[in-house]
């Protein structure tokens, strides 16, 4: 039976034994530049330590997943106090600006590793700079094996340290139905990124971005069998669940 694993840190995680990759990222990505990945949010805890990752949509809205907010197993999000945002920088302890959450947005629909969507409302509005700006939602699907960029601080391999700088990787599309071969969760809503083994998302990814042609066409949520393995990483459709997120989100 496969293993699913949600991959944000907030959350407690069975083992999985892998062998360590102290030379990894993401996992076996690379260091991002300033500036490369403007759209890129830290959503830490009140205590500045860093749970998930997010995506600028608009001025007052960010993407993230489910079950980085929701109490328990259920749909219900803590307070919004309990979080803040990092933005505008590739550091997940400095730089850039901290900003306060006035109200989170979880998708009902969301269990058993689906629809796992929520939104951010901000305090404030956003004001944009060359490390801090939206990223535009895709409408279409991704075409079969081509190139998708994943970001994240997540662990570096499986149990590993958490990296201060933020990773990124090159990960690629699967569809629906190679997705159901590989792991047995083929569902319209998901995109299944496959990669080879010792790469791919962990822990502290979850809600982070994965994008193909500049659009944001993915939201990370569980990896299968820990992190690094061979099997593809699920993340939520961000085409599928469009219209939920545009109905949902701050407007302008």
């Amino acid at each position: 039976m496969l293993r699913f694993v949600v991959v944000a840190v907030l959350m407690a995680v069975g083992a999985v034994s892998a062998l360590p990759n102290p030379d990894g990222r993401i996992v076996g990505g690379v260091d991002a530049e300033v500036g490369q990945f403007p759209h890129q949010v830290s959503l830490q805890r009140e205590d500045g330590s860093h749970t998930c990752g997010g995506s600028i949509i608009n001025k007052w809205s960010i993407l993230t997943a489910a079950h980085c907010v929701v109490v328990g197993d259920g749909v219900e999000p803590y307070p919004a106090h309990y979080f803040q945002v990092r933005v505008g920088s590739i550091q997940r302890m400095v730089g850039g600006k901290l900003l306060k959450i006035k109200r989170i947005i979880v998708n009902k629909t969301y269990g058993n590793f689906l629809n796992d969507v929520a939104l951010l409302i901000l305090e404030t509005p956003l004001t944009w700079t060359d490390n801090i700006k939206p990223i535009e939602m895709a409408d279409e699907e991704v075409p079969t094996g081509s190139d998708v960029i994943i970001s994240g601080w997540g662990r570096l391999y499986h149990g590993g340290p958490i990296p201060q700088r933020l990773q990124w990787n090159t990960v690629k599309a699967l569809t629906t139905d190679q997705c159901n071969d590989a792991i047995g969760w083929g569902y319209d809503s998901l995109i299944c990124l496959s990669h080879p083994a010792d790469n791919g998302a962990c822990n502290g990814d979850s809600g982070g971005p994965a994008t193909y042609n500049g659009k944001l066409v993915g939201v990370a949520g569980f990896v299968v069998g820990g992190c690094g393995t061979a099997n593809p990483d699920g993340y939520a459709k961000v085409a599928f669940h469009k219209n939920w997120i545009l109905e949902n989100m701050e407007s302008e």
